[in-house]
């Protein structure tokens, strides 16, 4: 797991808020948001968020991968990311 004091890591917080509040703006995202519970996401909405994710980061995320919370898709993508990576070593 990867340090979130990282300005790294803070930016891909940022940038993961921004990419799932274009989904659902009316409704409040935070870290610990379940997807489909609070936010009411449906699978192609979390399919969406996924691609955009991917194109944004540069990265490939599995469709096993259990992401269930925004903080999931912030853990994810700063794991796999050759910046954030760098930053943590």
């Amino acid at each position: 797991m990867l340090p979130t004091s990282t300005p790294a890591v803070k930016s891909i917080e940022q940038q993961v808020l921004r990419i799932v509040s274009q989904r659902r703006p009316m409704r409040p995202v935070r870290l610990r948001s379940r997807l489909n519970h609070e936010l009411g996401l449906d699978q192609l909405d979390v399919v969406n968020i996924i691609l955009a994710l991917e194109q944004s980061f540069h990265i490939v995320i599995p469709d096993e991968v259990p992401l269930t919370t925004v903080s999931d898709f912030v853990t994810y993508v700063a794991e796999h990311t050759p910046e954030a990576a760098n930053q943590a070593a």
